[in-house]
């Protein structure tokens, strides 16, 4: 994989999590005028797809269901899942880069 391959999948990632963020922003502003909300299942779909940091971000920063119980521990399970894997990949390209594998 080419170093530009990796500046555009971050680049992707990066986008994806301000959008997810976005989303958990405008579902606490409808939270505080009784309007119309995103529902939990919706929520935690957009994080286990790769945005678990831009959730994550927006729970803590806009303190936005930080109570909520199972949300918060599926979100918590969620951004695991997702640090491990990205600890599999690093890995994984350094043994390659290293000749290991």
């Amino acid at each position: 994989m080419l170093a530009n391959d990796i500046i555009k999948i971050i680049a992707l990632l990066m986008a994806w999590n301000a959008f997810v963020f976005a989303i958990y922003f405008f579902d606490k502003r409808a939270a505080r005028h009784g309007q119309w909300r995103i529902s939990e299942k919706t929520l935690l779909t957009l994080a286990f797809v790769a945005g678990s940091p831009g959730a994550v971000a927006a729970q803590q920063l806009l303190r936005h269901k930080t109570q909520k119980e199972p949300f918060r521990s599926m979100l918590v399970a969620i951004a695991v899942l997702h640090l491990l894997i990205a600890v599999a990949l690093i890995c994984a390209c350094a043994s390659r880069a290293l000749g290991l594998i």
